[in-house]
């Protein structure tokens, strides 16, 4: 297929299972050869191999930890020195969901290695190729988290809500490029994010968990009708925009130089002024 339809090599990492492993799948099929990043070497050959067969393209495996400096590293400068590669997908995440104080550590700074580090050095790995030849498409999934915290999702909800700036801030650099950036964040997704973030699926409100094939195909289908923004789960597209278009003047309200008039001394209860 790939001969027939030359889309170039599709990176997707965090690939050996859950979201990553449906946009494998799905990029495959539309007729990319793919460049495939997981911890898990096992999984992640099973998958090409069937892959190869199934769409008859060209499948790569790179085993890495994106958390760990060396191997993160290491998949950057293979995804920057590789031409053919037109299309990256940030997949790779990890969650742990606990108050601060429950968090370890090391649970912590996984989460800051892949969510915000690893997310990070690849978009940076790839953009300048992209820019250079305009043309090529980088996908950042976050998480609805990233604009919304939970009592046990304050680290998490941190790494998120930077993905979300970071992105909007990419799009705005490609504006009037053959460049497309496009930001992706789900709500609740059967993957086993959630066992090992630490809060099991069966906790979580009947119906309110979306089929990862789901929501890889509502994000793609994104994609196709170029949002900026994807959110598979939302049906009314105007929340987004009430969101956005209230950061926007929230921004624009702040840009005056003075204090705003309810700290002025006259505005202040007397006890306070004192």
């Amino acid at each position: 297929m790939s001969e027939h339809a030359p889309l170039g090599t599709a990176v997707v990492t965090g690939a050996s299972a859950g979201l990553g492993k449906i946009y494998a799948d799905r990029l495959a099929r539309r007729g990319h050869d793919l460049l495939l990043v997981a911890r898990r070497g096992d999984l992640l050959e099973d998958i090409a191999k069937t892959l190869r067969t199934k769409y008859g393209v060209k499948v790569q495996t790179l085993v890495a930890d994106l958390g760990a400096v060396d191997d993160l590293e290491r998949v950057a400068q293979a995804v920057a020195a590789d031409p053919a590669i037109t299309l990256l997908v940030n997949n790779a995440g990890a969650s742990t969901l606990a108050p601060v104080a429950q968090t370890s550590a090391a649970q912590m700074q996984t989460m800051l290695g892949v969510n915000v580090n690893a997310l990070t050095r690849l978009s940076h790995a790839v953009l300048p190729a992209f820019k250079a030849r305009n043309r090529g498409t980088l996908v950042n999934v976050g998480s609805v988290l990233g604009f919304h915290t939970l009592p046990i999702s304050s680290i998490y909800s941190g790494t998120k809500a930077f993905v979300v700036a970071f992105t909007r801030g990419l799009q705005d650099e490609v504006t009037g490029t053959g460049v497309k950036v496009q930001l992706v964040l789900p709500a609740a997704t059967a993957t086993d994010i959630w066992e090992l973030s630490g809060v099991p699926m069966t906790t979580l409100a009947e119906g309110t968990i979306m089929a990862a094939e789901d929501c890889v195909d509502a994000a793609l289908a994104g994609l196709d009708i170029g949002e900026a923004i994807t959110l598979p789960s939302v049906n009314d597209a105007a929340l987004l925009s009430a969101f956005t278009d209230a950061g926007a003047k929230l921004f624009t309200a702040s840009q005056t130089g003075k204090p705003a008039a309810r700290y002025s001394a006259a505005a202040l209860p007397l006890a306070a002024a004192a």
